[in-house]
């Protein structure tokens, strides 16, 4: 075990958006043995301060389901790849003429672009200064988008991917981590977790073979079948269970940290 890859949300992060002292504990052990540490999420940039504030990490997080490398301690796009912006209305069109309900949200490397409707409740403190128009007003010939989202109010998640991702799938790469809202993801053709993951890895000299890699929803797929050591919560989606070569404890019984303390373990490293 020479790096951790781990996910955030549901992984690590419950909805009350607190990391447990346990998990806290099993990372910082990992990082004193000498363990590298990344974190490889969906979530953008500007949402990663419980890394910062619970965990008091400062090194490398690919966000945007491997769409960008952030610097944490830099505060700093390190590499990004990006929609070409004729597929996104492209897509956007598509998704449209199938559910026509849809409405529609991008992530810049500036910052946040969303559609009338996207969200529910368009109060002033939800938007957060937000003005809500349709892409193809907002959207400019020098915007990098990272993720492209698309969201309906009815049905199931699985449900919108099965529809959506056979239809867009040459324009851009599909995939969800909502556990009820039916919201997907979309990113570069070809991109996702794994494909960024393995890169920051060789960085590093690291082989696949040597990753232990946590996750627990659609998104998370191809990086635990990357992994050496791809581990799915047991309280996960059951297409991350089914991908992933093994299997941690439920989120709610502090999985990750009982994976990491077994390795650890086995590793001699003493736990405090």
């Amino acid at each position: 075990m020479r790096l951790v890859a781990s996910d955030i949300d549901g992984t690590i992060l419950g909805h009350d958006g607190k990391i447990s002292d346990r998990t806290v504990r099993a990372f910082h052990a990992c990082r004193d043995a000498g363990v590298e540490l990344v974190f490889v999420t969906g979530r953008p940039p500007r949402w990663l301060s419980p890394l910062q504030d619970q965990l008091g990490h400062a090194g490398t997080v690919i966000c945007s389901n491997g769409a960008v490398v952030w610097d944490l301690e830099a505060d700093k796009v390190v590499s990004s790849q990006a929609l070409d912006l004729a597929d996104v209305l492209a897509a956007r069109t598509i998704i449209k003429e199938l559910r026509p309900t849809a409405r529609f949200a991008v992530e810049t490397l500036d910052g946040f672009q969303l559609e009338p409707g996207f969200l529910e409740d368009e109060s002033s403190e939800l938007l957060g200064g937000f003005d809500p128009k349709p892409l193809s007003e907002t959207l400019k010939s020098t915007d990098a988008v990272v993720k492209f989202l698309a969201i309906v109010r009815e049905g199931t998640p699985d449900e919108f991917l099965a529809q959506v991702r056979p239809a867009v799938g040459h324009l851009a790469s599909v995939t969800h981590s909502a556990p009820s809202v039916a919201l997907l993801e979309l990113s570069r053709p070809g991109l996702n977790k794994a494909v960024t993951l393995a890169g920051y890895a060789a960085s590093l000299g690291i082989d696949a073979a040597d990753v232990v890699a946590f996750g627990d929803m659609p998104n998370d797929i191809e990086m635990l079948r990357w992994a050496g050591h791809g581990y799915a919560m047991a309280s996960g989606h059951p297409d991350a269970i089914r991908a992933a070569g093994q299997q941690a404890p439920h989120f709610d019984d502090d999985g990750v940290a009982q994976v990491l303390e077994a390795r650890l373990a086995e590793l001699g490293v003493p736990l405090s």
